[in-house]
């Protein structure tokens, strides 16, 4: 494959590691990042990995102009890879005017220079979009439930703007990924996840427990309907995640798109509850955690993790990492980061 590759946000976790696959598949990647969510320094861990420094432009989506002047200046581009929005799902509920004008400027401002040349566009979205599914494992055609955050609201309707998008104008091939839960880190240790401030996900916090940094690991309840009583949730390797947008790409590129709008899901398809996550690292890594068990945390799902046949299917992608390998990548780079500081 070749290829010029436009991946916004891509020196953030993600992101850093589907730079990494796109030129391990022969592509070119191209970052644009305005680094308000990650270090600059994630571009020389990059250099370590494939050997160059991939092209970079720091620059704010959300600036019309800008945005437009960089894509008539890189018209050799021929794909999308859109990370680059804001996540915390907190915040969003305490500013959601700064995640609206953020998610959705930059979305609308990329899909707009494209109205009159075709481009392939993948998508970052998120299984929040099914809320508490009523069937488990939940598939793409499951009802989209009502948000529970202005965050999650972002990817719902982002994922009804490409929709439409696609549905008016044959230029854009689409495909929107259905994350579950990224977690792990490439297995070289020189990229992961870098959470600013107090980690508001299970795994860094984690990590980050075990190696000082945190206290104690709380679990927000004991009681759920699950095996341990702890929430469950489909958690996947992030470089397995990232294979999926190359798949993606592909697909789109090699004409098997059944139309030119599509969405799945990017999970492994199993359940792994909160407690298990904490015995798989302690296995993996032979650390000891010390955790208590808390109050259920309110808006948390008591227990979501997808069906991936259609992934498997029509993508021709499916995971391939376990849990295990998960938790001790993830300490790897914790560790590594520990004598490296960013």
């Amino acid at each position: 494959m070749s290829g010029k590759i436009l991946v916004t946000g891509g020196t953030g976790f993600i992101g850093s590691h589907t730079v990494v696959e796109l030129h391990h598949a022969g592509y070119t990647p191209v970052i644009v990042d305005n680094l308000s969510n990650s270090s600059i320094k994630i571009l020389d861990q990059i250099e370590k990995i494939i050997g160059h420094k991939p092209e970079f432009h720091q620059l704010d989506l959300c600036d019309v102009k800008k945005t437009e002047d960089f894509l008539q200046q890189n018209q050799d581009i021929s794909g999308i890879i859109h990370f680059a929005a804001y996540k915390a799902v907190g915040e969003s509920v305490e500013q959601p005017l700064k995640y609206y004008r953020n998610n959705f400027y930059s979305l609308i401002n990329l899909l707009n220079h494209y109205q009159d040349r075709r481009v392939n566009f993948v998508f970052s979205s998120s299984c929040t979009v099914y809320g508490q599914p009523d069937v488990l494992p939940v598939t793409e055609a499951a009802p989209v439930k009502k948000a529970e955050s202005p965050y999650g609201n972002t990817k719902q309707v982002a994922e009804e703007i490409l929709s439409e998008t696609a549905a008016s104008n044959n230029n854009y091939n689409i495909i929107a990924l259905r994350y579950f839960n990224p977690v792990g880190a490439h297995a070289s240790a020189l990229i992961g996840e870098l959470p600013i401030g107090i980690p508001q996900n299970l795994v860094p916090f984690i990590t980050q427990s075990a190696i000082g940094k945190r206290g104690p690991i709380t679990v927000f309840g004991d009681d759920y309907d699950t095996p341990d009583g702890s929430c469950i949730r489909d958690y996947i390797h992030v470089v397995d995640l990232a294979k999926a947008h190359v798949a993606a790409l592909k697909r789109m590129e090699d004409g098997k798109s059944s139309a030119n709008y599509e969405v799945f899901n990017v999970g492994t398809g199993k359940g792994t509850t909160v407690l298990e996550v904490i015995k798989a690292f302690e296995s993996s890594t032979e650390v000891k955690l010390n955790y208590k068990i808390g109050e259920r945390r309110a808006g948390d799902i008591e227990k979501v993790y997808g069906d991936v046949e259609k992934s498997a299917k029509e993508l021709g992608w499916k995971a391939e990492l376990g849990i295990e390998e998960m938790m001790k990548s993830a300490w790897e780079w914790e560790k590594y980061i520990e004598k490296n500081p960013f």
